[in-house]
């Protein structure tokens, strides 16, 4: 027999399938071993009638899911990009067919959901939040794009709330995802133990009762000179603009600022573009198609092995991008290297 525990676990109690993502000293990142294990129970369950609906659920006490395991895409993009690629193509599908699934899906993003975290958890038919959780798309900072259908998400929240999000990798409070549409409904922490009895005995409406109220959303109370600084379609005006901003008293621009400006220029170019585009897109599907292009252009770049080395390997917070500011970034030449109408 193995020691080696099952990356992802599967069960059903009163009439519930239960996946719990099990890496919780990763905070149960993603691996295509994964992927494969979440696929196995959509099989098993999609035609049983003795499954009535699905739990989604991360191990530990750290988080949901963290996204995708970096340091194995750091590998590939040194060694075989299209491995990364094949990855991705399957966890896009995945994404989708769990925004298609037959039966209602309540995925629990407490604490940290990052990522493919909200490819798995992201796309469902409720998505519960605690006081605890932490959502975003970070990718920015390590020369990707938002992914595993977040820019559709992104592009959807109010005014360019999104914009903000996708360009600085800024993470989200509970209440803050609940009104940019990353979630549906706030339960306490402490009542996480109720989710499951109350959809095995009410289906999902019974889950959504539990829900207390959130809060206010700081990047509601955000929104005016939000909205006002990432107006239009190019990255350095944008950042112009909060540079005024917070020469006029507004510190928070200021910071917001010097967070675009960390984050690998590259990416904030393509991801800018990438928004405007998936907010004209029909559907989840397409948008997916959009992002298998982005992250095939982006799968062997510098900025990309760089910015995991900063991050996640050596930790020191200090990429070199390549090219290294926002004004050196050709962005018709970079814009061209990308496959628009990608299909999954």
């Amino acid at each position: 027999m193995s020691d080696v525990a099952p990356t992802v676990l599967t069960h059903v109690d009163r009439g519930v399938g239960v996946i719990t993502l099990n890496r919780p000293q990763k905070i149960n990142a993603v691996t295509v071993e994964m992927l494969g294990l979440v696929e196995r129970a959509l099989d098993a369950w999609e035609d049983d009638d003795a499954v009535t609906a699905v739990l989604l659920q991360g191990a530990g006490p750290r988080g949901f899911c963290a996204g995708g395991d970096i340091a194995w895409i750091h590998a590939n993009a040194t060694e075989d990009p299209r491995r990364s690629i094949d990855m991705w193509r399957r966890e896009y599908r995945g994404t989708l067919r769990l925004s298609r699934w037959s039966k209602p899906i309540v995925s629990l993003l407490d604490g940290i959901a990052m990522g493919a975290g909200i490819g798995l958890g992201g796309h469902i038919t409720l998505r519960v939040v605690t006081e605890r959780s932490s959502l975003g798309m970070p990718e920015t900072r390590i020369g990707l794009s938002p992914d595993a259908g977040g820019s559709f998400l992104l592009s959807r929240a109010p005014g360019e709330l999104g914009t903000h999000l996708a360009l600085t990798g800024r993470a989200m409070s509970a209440a803050d995802a609940l009104h940019t549409g990353f979630a549906d409904v706030l339960v306490p922490s402490a009542e996480l133990a109720l989710v499951l009895p109350a959809l095995a005995e009410g289906g999902v409406e019974a889950v959504r009762a539990l829900g207390v109220a959130a809060g206010p959303s700081e990047l509601a109370a955000a929104g005016d000179w939000i909205d006002e600084a990432y107006r239009g379609d190019d990255a350095r005006a944008i950042v112009r603009r909060l540079r005024d901003l917070a020469s006029s008293g507004l510190d928070a621009a200021g910071a917001v600022a010097d967070d675009l400006e960390a984050a690998s220029p590259t990416s904030v170019v393509v991801t800018l573009e990438a928004q405007r585009r998936a907010d004209r897109l029909p559907d989840l599907e397409a948008v997916l198609g959009q992002e298998l292009g982005i992250v095939t252009s982006l799968a062997a770049s510098l900025d990309l092995v760089e910015g995991i080395r900063a991050r996640v390997v050596d930790k020191d917070r200090r990429p070199r991008w390549s090219p290294a500011t926002l004004d050196e970034v050709d962005v018709a030449a970079t814009l061209a290297t990308v496959d628009w109408t990608t299909r999954l």
